[in-house]
């Protein structure tokens, strides 16, 4: 199921492209290869020199029937303030256990739409994942 607009366009779709767009420029410049906390790096200048919105390691409480449970959930980013975006750097496909945890976020943060961007291939991989 898609969530689409009004005008029968994916949700976010601008945001969402422009996003995937400056991962991809990351990944031009910076190629495979280092640590996730570089890529982030990258990515923090790029939003900063575009004038994008976002927050770094956005923290959210996590509740369990009524109560705040002591350990939370820290989204890499939230850009435009309404979209997760998860930055891994692993040399192999992102697993199951990673888009379950990143729909499990999706759900505690209230945001509808996730990207999921892998820079540890050679070709950029993302994922566009939906709440």
């Amino acid at each position: 199921m898609l969530f689409l607009n009004q005008k029968g366009k994916m949700l976010y779709e601008k945001e969402t492209f422009q996003i995937i767009g400056i991962c991809m420029e990351v990944h031009r410049i910076l190629g495979h290869g280092f640590s996730e906390i570089v890529y982030k790096d990258a990515l923090e200048i790029e939003f900063q020199t575009k004038n994008i919105e976002y927050k770094r390691e956005k923290e959210y409480s996590v509740h369990y029937k009524g109560i705040t449970l002591c350990h939370k959930f820290f989204a890499d980013f939230i850009v435009f303030n309404k979209i997760i975006l998860e930055a891994k750097a692993v040399n192999n496909t992102v697993d199951k256990h990673d888009i379950t945890q990143s729909l499990n976020n999706l759900k505690v943060s209230g945001c509808r739409i996730g990207l999921m961007i892998n820079f540890g291939q050679s070709t950029l991989i993302h994922q566009r994942l939906i709440f």
